[in-house]
């Protein structure tokens, strides 16, 4: 049973709406192209002026609490494209990501208002940043057939069939952190998150790895989404819980801010944060020392001094570029909707349609070593789609993007046993 098989009622109520567009390939009578966001007119900065072009939408965050992820992603992305083009485009085509390219500030409304802007124009979304946000635009995105690429890690995306999503959600990556905890003998474990869905997502994995492994567990929110700098209330939990390990899913904002105001009162445990936690930023802070000494990020992601063949090729292409590993995920997560454009274009089927059913076809891809094994199962079932594994990344400061590999890829004994049959946030 594949994703398309299944009801969307989980996240989006609405019923996918077929699209009567005529054509599937190039049309040299027209100028228009065969579908919204193709069209026979070359790129604007097209390297082959007889090519047609492929437009792809962003709304990501360049000035919000996240534009530490959404400029380096989206920069890694143009990247990824730009030597799809040079390389000869895809089929009669170059791809263009940077036409439409939106703000949303990590702003819910504002996200869906930039989305409606767009899709018009464009064949698919490629990078939708945040959780929530991307859940604001999926039943218009579903209405229209317009496959989307979240910028988020939330469990739910396994469950919907207009989703590329990539990587372990924040509830397995949670998970693996418990069990990771546990094996090292931990007893005890909390969780500092934002409230909304990415926070919860990873709070629900963390609550039930820690049932699941005999830990007392405390949740700890941090009241608001950009909480800032005063993150004294959430110190204050953690010092009265005291636990042994602490799973953070925060901006890394917050997370220095928790980090370091902890570490000042003599708070002891390690913490361990989901992957959006993490910037080299924050070790110029005044908490750097507290950081290098007690906190790890997990991830699911090779790291930029990765030693496969497509950080190679990423590195190479980068140029100047400062090493960022969200750059390299970016870059990395073209390869998705690059094996999803060759399946509709083989398929004489480059439409909206088309596309969706060629991604919901695919049952793995060759991502040459920058995506963890199992990206891109969208032909099976939620629970057998789900990417499990996590790796754990230490503060190295010889390292080019400040981090490197502590601890291999692994699925703990929770993550591993568990049957996703619903998003995990849903269940806090």
């Amino acid at each position: 049973m594949n994703r398309r098989s299944r009801s969307l009622g989980v996240i989006a109520t609405a019923l996918t709406v077929t699209m009567a567009i005529a054509g599937c390939g190039r049309d040299d009578d027209s100028s228009g192209g065969a579908a919204p966001g193709v069209t026979d007119d070359a790129c604007p900065n097209a390297i082959d002026k007889d090519k047609g072009c492929i437009y792809l939408g962003t709304v990501t965050d360049l000035t919000g609490v996240f534009k530490g992820v959404g400029e380096p992603f989206t920069a890694g992305q143009k990247t990824f494209w730009d030597e799809v083009n040079k390389a000869g485009g895809i089929g009669d085509y170059e791809v263009d990501v940077t036409t439409y390219v939106k703000d949303s500030g990590y702003d819910p409304e504002k996200h869906a208002e930039l989305f409606n802007e767009i899709k018009d124009d464009i064949l698919a979304v490629t990078q939708s940043l945040g959780t929530a946000h991307t859940n604001a635009i999926l039943e218009d995105a579903t209405n229209e057939s317009i496959l989307v690429g979240p910028a988020s890690l939330g469990s739910n995306w396994i469950f919907d069939d207009i989703s590329l999503e990539v990587g372990s959600s924040y509830c397995t990556e949670a998970m693996n952190i418990v069990d990771y905890a546990a094996d090292q003998g931990a007893k005890s474990v909390a969780v500092v998150h934002f409230p909304g869905d990415y926070g919860d997502d990873a709070m629900v994995g963390a609550r039930i790895a820690a049932k699941e492994r005999g830990l007392k567990f405390t949740d700890i929110t941090t009241g608001t989404v950009d909480g800032g700098d005063d993150q004294s209330a959430a110190i204050g939990a953690l010092l009265k819980a005291k636990p042994d390990y602490v799973v953070i899913a925060t901006s890394p904002k917050e997370m220095a801010s928790v980090v370091g105001g902890s570490a000042a009162q003599k708070f002891t445990g390690k913490f361990i944060g989901s992957i959006p936690s993490w910037n080299s930023a924050v070790l110029a802070s005044p908490a750097g020392p507290a950081i290098k000494a007690l906190y790890q990020q997990a991830t699911s992601f090779p790291a930029w001094d990765a030693d496969v063949p497509g950080m190679e090729k990423m590195r190479a292409a980068a140029g100047d570029q400062a090493p960022n590993d969200w750059y390299s995920i970016g870059y990395s997560s073209g390869y998705v909707l690059k094996a999803v454009l060759e399946k509709a274009i083989a398929d004489d089927s480059l439409d909206r349609e088309g596309m969706v059913d060629a991604a919901n076809s695919l049952t793995g891809i060759d991502s040459e070593g920058t995506l963890p094994e199992g990206t891109a199962n969208y032909e099976g079932d939620p629970n057998e789609a789900a990417v499990r594994v996590t790796q754990l990344n230490k503060v190295d400061e010889a390292a080019s993007s400040k981090v490197s590999v502590a601890v291999e890829p692994f699925t703990g004994k929770t993550a591993e046993a568990y049957e996703f049959t619903e998003p995990c946030y849903l269940q806090k």
